[in-house]
C-alpha cells in the first residue's frame, strides 16, 4: 500500500496502532480543506493496512477539534454557489462514512474542546475516552446551520437517546465530560494527566484481540441499525457462523482447555500480517 503521510496532522504507528494527532494547536485544532481531504484518504488507506489493527485520534494542546476554521472555511463558502456548498458538505460526510466503514476499532482520545465537526468526527469513532477537561458541544445552530450536519442526527441518537439528542442539537450547549458520561457519549472520563495513559491501555488491549471478530462486530453495528429484529437475527447468525470458520475462535477454545491466554490472528481480515 501507498505510504501514509499526512501533511496538514500528524500521523505515526505505534506497533498495531496507528495515531492521528491533530496539530493546530494555536487555533485549537480546528478543520481546514486540507485536513479533511487527507484524513478522508488517511482513513480510507487504513482499510487496506494489515500492519494497523487499531486506531487513536487525538489533538495536541488545549482541544480535540473545535470544528472548522472561521478563516481557511466558514469565510471561503459565501462565494459558493448550492453546487459549490454541496461538494463541500458531501465531503465532510465522506470522512464520517469512512471512519464507521474502516473495519478496525477507532478510538477518539478527547482532551479539552469537541465542538462541531470536531464533535461528530469523535462521534463517529467507536470509543470515546475523554479528560474530564473534554466539554463538548454540537454548536452548528449557534452559526444558523442545522443540527443534522455529517451524520449528527443520526448517530447522536442511536448513541443517548432522541430526547437528550434533541436537547445538544438544537441548543448546540456545551455539557461537561462528566455529564456526557452520564448519558452514554463518552465511554471512559479520567483525569487529564491520565488520558494518553488511558488511550494506550485500551488501544493495546484492542489490539492484542480478536481481529476478524472486532470487524464482524464493527459491521453488525452499522448494518443493524437501519434493520427490524428478523433481518437483524439473520444477519447476527450468518455473522457468527463465518466467524466460527475464523482461527482465532478454535485458538480461543484450545487456549481455554490448555489453560493459557489466547494468541489470535488479529487480522482484521482473519490473516496473519
Amino acid at each position: 500500500m501507498n505510504r501514509i503521510a499526512p501533511r496538514s496532522f500528524l500521523y505515526e504507528e505505534r506497533g498495531p496502532v496507528a495515531v492521528i494527532t491533530f496539530n493546530r494547536p494555536e487555533r485549537l485544532n480546528s478543520l481546514t480543506f486540507e485536513v479533511y481531504s487527507e484524513l478522508t484518504d488517511t482513513f480510507a488507506a487504513l482499510e487496506n493496512h494489515t500492519g494497523v489493527r487499531v486506531v487513536v485520534i487525538r489533538g495536541q494542546g488545549k482541544g480535540f477539534c473545535s470544528g472548522g476554521d472561521v478563516e481557511d472555511i466558514i469565510g471561503e463558502l459565501f462565494s459558493r454557489d448550492i453546487s459549490g456548498l454541496l461538494e463541500f458538505t458531501r465531503m465532510t460526510c465522506r470522512l464520517i462514512r469512512n471512519i464507521r466503514n474502516l473495519h478496525k476499532p477507532v478510538i477518539a482520545s478527547l482532551n479539552g474542546t469537541v465542538a462541531g465537526a470536531g464533535a461528530v468526527i469523535a462521534l463517529a469513532c467507536d470509543l470515546r475516552i475523554a479528560a474530564d477537561t473534554a466539554k463538548i458541544a454540537f454548536l452548528f445552530v449557534k452559526v444558523g446551520l442545522a443540527g443534522a450536519d455529517m451524520g449528527a442526527a443520526f448517530l447522536l441518537p442511536k448513541i443517548i437517546g432522541l430526547s437528550k439528542a434533541t436537547e445538544m442539537l438544537y441548543t448546540g450547549d456545551f455539557i461537561s465530560a462528566q455529564e456526557a458520561a452520564s448519558i452514554g457519549l463518552y465511554n471512559k472520563v479520567v483525569p487529564a494527566s491520565e488520558l494518553e495513559e488511558e488511550t494506550e491501555r485500551w488501544a493495546a488491549w484492542l489490539a492484542a484481540g480478536p481481529g476478524f471478530a472486532l470487524s464482524m462486530t464493527k459491521a453488525a453495528l452499522n448494518r443493524e441499525m437501519a434493520l427490524d429484529l428478523e433481518a437483524a437475527l439473520e444477519a447476527e447468525a450468518e455473522a457468527q457462523a463465518i466467524c466460527m470458520l475464523n482461527p482465532d475462535f478454535r485458538e480461543a477454545y484450545l487456549a481455554f482447555t490448555e489453560k493459557r491466554a489466547p494468541v489470535f490472528n488479529q487480522g482484521a481480515g482473519g490473516e496473519e500480517d
